[in-house]
């Protein structure tokens, strides 16, 4: 933890689900530098552990994540050689990337602000659940920050280039009704019930098939080019017959594929 800032990312892993809680209380869960340099590493051995088949992501509290600490980003984002301790943009496309990476579903659990690198995180999960009274923003237009263009691509892919242009050339914040209108939420849920609609949710896509959703995540992100692939390690997998078996009978499949 870094004890001057009480700034951290904390992990668990229960029953295939693993969760990373973004913890920052005293700047409404802002991503420091040493979050944002810890965060792939992190996420590269979750993606490694056998016993990881979900990745849901959340903040401490009553708020997801309300951005980049710009107080911890010694490096001078107008001049992208003098970041000493490295480019903000950098760090944060480079914990993006390696959320988007991950082989196995992710997740979104969002509750308070969403805002600037918080939606770039968010973004980068394959879905996005969030309780009512969560609100949205990409920011750079108040800074005058160029946002990356992986990330642009990436909220554009999301939302559409108008809700996209949108957001970009306001820099205004919306709330989550309206980025469920956009596209951005998958779901909204009341008060209250948001972790209990997550846990239920992790448990079915934790029970799914791992063949399947890593094949379905390549193709959903453009991958096409993988389909021979793909269509080999189906036919070296068990997971075809055994999803069949088990309907028929009526129970539970039991998947063997790991990525």
């Amino acid at each position: 933890m870094d004890a001057a800032t009480d700034a951290t990312l904390l992990h668990t892993v229960a029953d295939g689900v693993a969760t990373i809680v973004i913890s920052h209380p005293a700047k409404r869960n802002a991503m420091t530098a040493a979050m944002w340099r810890a965060l792939p590493e992190l996420v590269t051995g979750l993606a490694d552990d056998p016993a990881v088949r979900v990745l849901v992501l959340t903040g401490a509290g009553a708020t997801f994540c309300a951005g980049a600490d710009i107080s911890s980003l010694t490096g001078d984002v107008t001049d992208p050689g003098d970041a000493g301790d490295g480019d903000p943009r950098d760090l944060a496309v480079a914990a993006e990337e390696a959320l988007a990476a991950f082989p196995k579903p992710t997740l979104a659990a969002i509750r308070g602000f969403c805002v600037g690198g918080g939606s770039q995180l968010a973004a980068a999960c394959d879905l996005r659940f969030a309780e009512e009274g969560a609100s949205f923003g990409v920011t750079p237009a108040r800074l005058g920050i160029v946002y990356p263009a992986s990330s642009t691509r990436r909220l554009a892919s999301l939302v559409g280039p108008g809700w996209a242009k949108y957001l970009l050339f306001s820099a205004e914040l919306i709330g989550a009704e309206t980025a469920l209108r956009a596209g951005f939420l998958n779901e909204l849920l009341p008060a209250g019930q948001l972790d209990k609609r997550v846990a239920e949710f992790s448990r079915i896509l934790a029970s799914r098939s791992q063949l399947t959703q890593a094949a379905a995540k390549e193709f959903t992100d453009g991958r096409t080019d993988r389909d021979a692939y793909w269509k080999d390690q189906a036919a070296g997998s068990e997971d075809t017959a055994e999803g069949v078996t088990a309907f028929l009978e009526r129970r539970a499949p039991r998947f063997t594929w790991t990525p």
